[in-house]
């Protein structure tokens, strides 16, 4: 079916990322198949045409994994993987994947875990090549328990344990803000790779660890900003979000992401040079709704404006009037940007009052390089 040149854009726009969180990944991209929209198989997704062409793709690019942009049944990945010759990922697996080579605190490795074997748990098949009977126990014996059903029995168990230590994490991470509760907070939220960790270095000086690749935040960073002697505030950075970020993942993360329930503020970063600019901020908003985080006090931060096309800064400064513009890695841009963060803070309430007066809520229009996440 013929698409406009906006679908197609956006088709390209969705290519380029998976292309982008499979280099994340580890992968060398060597092609990609897009299916025309109209009914799809149930067994494979896309219609046997389709596999074909996969498959002829596969064998002369010598491809050894195929990564789907949808989400995937555990039946329509066994069917393509017998089709096709080739591993099947789906979007959230390979997400999953990421994030499991990306952890490194205890909390981050418990989370992904959880999230893998929630994933995991559904996608168990009778495939296996283990699955004799066993003997039964007491009371049990003459029925038997399939190495299936105890292996998903033992995840359960693993499930159960790993939430129970994200609820004690979870508890310690409150007393921790509680500690901090006279201090206004303001939390960094956005699409991943938008520059968050780079406006933490910015506002706080922190020397955060910058890197132009998806996910390299999976820890909140708190960090203290109390630039030129005047009040403090906190600077929290969390992970970023993603189109169809799997609820697996979100689940898991939530004591992390409510990082954000607890601020005064939210920053809501977005990447100025995105062709898929609103699509990201609508999946931020999505995610922030998603967490009860609605109506919290909000200020708009488009980042790499250098980057972003010509007529960019016109057009955005016209739809998104109380908005600020800037490159987060131009250090010259670090008093005005704190400037509407304290006035952000005193509009929103007794947390930011502290703060000395500010100038207006002119827009930061500013120019430099771009900033990475």
């Amino acid at each position: 079916m013929c698409r406009n040149r906006h679908e197609q854009a956006e088709v390209d726009e969705h290519l380029l990322e998976l292309g982008l969180l499979a280099e994340t990944a580890g992968a060398v991209v060597v092609g990609s198949v897009v299916q025309d929209r109209g009914p799809l198989h149930a067994g494979t997704l896309v219609r046997r045409g389709k596999v074909e062409e996969l498959a002829l793709l596969a064998r002369t690019r010598r491809a050894d994994l195929a990564i789907f942009d949808e989400d995937l049944t555990p039946a329509q990945v066994r069917n393509l993987e017998k089709d096709v010759g080739v591993k099947i990922l789906d979007r959230s697996g390979l997400i999953l994947d990421i994030f499991a080579r990306r952890a490194r605190t205890r909390e981050a490795r418990t989370q992904v875990e959880l999230a893998q074997l929630r994933y995991l748990l559904p996608r168990l098949t009778r495939q296996w090549t283990h699955l004799s009977r066993q003997d039964g126990g007491i009371g049990q014996r003459g029925v038997g328990e399939t190495q299936l059903e105890i292996d998903r029995r033992l995840i359960r168990r693993r499930i159960a344990r790993l939430a129970s230590d994200l609820r004690d994490i979870e508890t310690e991470r409150e007393e921790r803000r509680k500690k901090r509760s006279a201090v206004p907070r303001v939390a960094l939220v956005g699409y991943t790779n938008a520059g968050k960790s780079t406006l933490m270095n910015l506002l706080t000086g922190a020397g955060t660890r910058v890197e132009n690749r998806l996910f390299s935040t999976l820890d909140p960073l708190v960090r203290r900003s109390e630039r030129g002697g005047r009040p403090p505030f906190l600077v929290v950075d969390t992970v970023g979000f993603i189109r169809k970020l799997p609820h697996h993942l979100v689940a898991s993360f939530r004591s992390t992401l409510e990082e954000a329930a607890g601020a005064d503020l939210l920053l809501h970063v977005i990447d100025s040079s995105s062709g898929s600019l609103q699509d990201q901020m609508r999946s931020t908003r999505d995610t922030l709704e998603s967490l009860g985080l609605a109506d919290s006090p909000r200020l708009l931060v488009f980042n790499k404006m250098d980057l972003a096309p010509a007529n960019a800064l016109d057009r955005l400064g016209r739809e998104y009037p109380e908005a600020v513009f800037l490159s987060a890695l131009d250090p010259a841009q670090a008093d005005r940007m704190e400037i509407r963060v304290r006035a952000a803070l005193r509009a929103a309430g007794p947390a930011g009052q502290a703060a000395p007066a500010a100038a207006s809520l002119t827009p930061v229009w500013a120019l430099g390089r771009g900033g990475t996440s």
